[in-house]
């Protein structure tokens, strides 16, 4: 399986960005640390590994770039206004630096994105504001209001980086076209924000698959079991 290793100055971020990539060939998917996670966290918890006969077969490739989380959401040295702006040019360097340099690797001219516990808020958001970019969401144990992040403060970027907010109003017709999985299980401490959020969804009549296993922990053995799953529903050809 192959690993490589990349690291560039980032535009948009004005910081150095480093990100492991995993095949050849393949669908792209953009796959999320949890939070303040590193380029290299899903693979040290063996979630590549669990998808590694797709890897090898060339039927997707997975990108894995590090978070800035210690500097947007969890930096409470600085003001909310500051946490969240930062974030917006994460998501800025998440689609022009890497989305759109590998959307078109493929026939379908988009990418699959995931990502597990916060990384399942990454995931969404982005498909969420980028819906022409993003065919598949696979989202596992994630939760999607950051508002707890903010200390009370809201302006209008805490509000189109709150999932559960803005898509009452989102009227792309790529939302409807996207396919969404939120992967949770009923011990799950984000069970109640998955079920929060498929309500939202089914509101708009967004379909989508709210995806509880039983009994099972917020942690890395199940997310290894969804994963390789939710693969699956991708159309490789």
């Amino acid at each position: 399986m192959r690993e490589e290793y990349f690291k560039w100055h980032s535009p948009n971020l004005g910081r150095e960005i480093q990100m492991l990539v995993f095949g050849h060939a393949g669908y792209p998917v953009i796959l999320f640390p949890t939070s303040m996670g590193s380029y290299h966290e899903n693979r040290d918890q063996g979630l590549i590994a669990s998808a590694k006969w797709y890897i090898e077969q060339g039927l997707i490739q997975i990108f894995c770039p590090e978070s800035i989380d210690k500097d947007s959401f969890y930096n409470k040295k600085i003001h909310p206004t500051h946490r969240i702006q930062n974030h917006v040019w994460y998501d800025k360097m998440i689609c022009h630096e890497i989305v759109e340099k590998v959307k078109n690797n493929t026939y379908a001219g988009k990418v699959a994105v995931a990502g597990c516990s916060f990384g399942g808020y990454h995931a969404a958001n982005f498909a969420f504001r980028h819906p022409g970019y993003v065919s598949h969401i696979f989202s596992m144990g994630g939760a999607f209001n950051i508002k707890n992040f903010m200390d009370g403060h809201h302006d209008d970027n805490v509000f189109y980086n709150s999932p559960e907010d803005y898509l009452h109003g989102l009227n792309d017709r790529e939302l409807w076209n996207m396919d969404i999985v939120l992967g949770t299980s009923n011990w799950d401490i984000c069970f109640d924000a998955n079920l929060k959020l498929s309500r939202v969804l089914a509101h708009r009549d967004v379909s989508h698959w709210l995806d509880v296993r039983q009994d099972r922990e917020h942690d890395w053995p199940v997310w290894k079991e969804m994963f390789p799953h939710y693969l699956s529903r991708i159309k490789f050809f």
